[in-house]
């Protein structure tokens, strides 16, 4: 799968500016310009996966930023195509967050007051929380079943607690805890719609493309340098494995950009899709990460800001794949298959 080489020079561009003035309204405008590639994921999931590639080829800060709006356009545009009681928002001017995260000392309690809901509690992981205008929370609604909400941000009753983050990786796309008192919220479909719908493994692919984009860029880097100078064997080498790491990456995402055209990537199938996707390209990711690091040495870390900064919100970026827990659940996915 190729790249959009425009639209990695503009989001180039507007990362430069996010990270030195701290400015981030031009990638909030190319958020809104791009939802509709969100709301059309399942009928044109090429055009979704390449944008998503190319955001991460350009810079990670603005992709970290313009995949959750994406993923929250498709949120909102399945909500609207099912058969829910609830009117379901739509993305209007705003740009959107998704926080579905949960963790340890942190519950988000929805509860029906009147005939609407309200959310009270704590949610982890809120990036941006202060900035953007909705977001697509999940909440509990019993012990053990949740549910999405489509949430305005700017009510009085959500607070943003200052945080440390002391991660020197996408200091502009800071995650924190929000907390929410009686906060109105609108209901995107009934317990358990956020997990079982299609979009949700669509959404993990993604990601995936993201991390997969950010991998594609410091291949450029390894090949420029080796363009710059005669590469002995050892250099050749690394630009081999390289290539070939992100040759079989590209080939599995555009296999499933083709499961879900075919209507192939729902279900427990979607499941197992995004599973080997994120698999693969956070594999892909960490690879490189090494590979260029072990190629190119410490210059371009101690002296290239662009190249410094991708690798530093890469490191991060790619921990949203749980490693070996994540591996030991697509394990256990291909077993349940094999059985039935």
């Amino acid at each position: 799968m190729q790249v959009d080489n425009a639209l990695v020079e503009r989001v180039r561009v507007l990362g430069a500016h996010a990270q030195h003035d701290g400015v981030i309204n031009g990638v909030l405008d190319l958020a809104r310009e791009l939802g509709p590639v969100g709301a059309s994921v399942g009928s044109d999931p090429v055009a979704y996966l390449r944008t998503l590639l190319s955001l991460g080829a350009g810079d990670l800060t603005v992709a970290r930023v313009v995949e959750p709006h994406l993923d929250a356009t498709a949120i909102l545009a399945q909500a609207a195509d099912g058969d829910h009681e609830a009117v379901v928002p739509g993305p209007g001017d705003g740009v959107w967050g998704v926080y579905a995260a949960h963790g340890a000392g942190h519950h988000l309690l929805a509860s029906r007051e009147g005939e609407g809901w309200v959310l009270t509690g704590r949610k982890p992981w809120c990036s941006l929380a202060g900035e953007l205008s909705h977001a697509v929370i999940t909440a509990h609604t019993g012990p053990e079943t949740t549910r999405a909400f489509a949430v305005r941000l700017d009510d009085p009753g959500v607070r943003h607690p200052e945080q440390a983050w002391v991660s020197r990786g996408l200091t502009r796309v800071r995650s924190t805890t929000l907390e929410l008192d009686g906060v109105p919220a609108t209901p995107l479909g009934d317990d358990g719609w956020y997990l079982r719908r299609p979009g949700f493994a669509w959404g993990g692919i993604g990601v995936a493309a993201v991390w997969l984009g950010a991998a594609h860029a410091l291949l450029s880097t390894l090949t420029e340098a080796s363009l710059r100078r005669p590469p002995d064997q050892i250099a050749s080498a690394h630009l081999g494995r390289a290539d070939a790491l992100l040759h079989a990456a590209d080939a599995t995402l555009v296999a499933a950009a083709v499961s879900i055209e075919a209507g192939e990537g729902v279900g427990e199938a979607g499941a197992l899709l995004a599973a080997r996707v994120r698999a693969t390209c956070a594999d892909a990711a960490e690879q490189l990460l090494t590979i260029v690091g072990h190629a190119l040495g410490p210059g371009p870390l101690t002296g290239d800001d662009e190249h410094a900064r991708r690798v530093a919100d890469l490191t991060v970026y790619v921990r949203q794949h749980h490693a070996e827990r994540d591996l030991a659940r697509l394990g256990a996915l291909v077993l349940a298959r094999q059985e039935r």
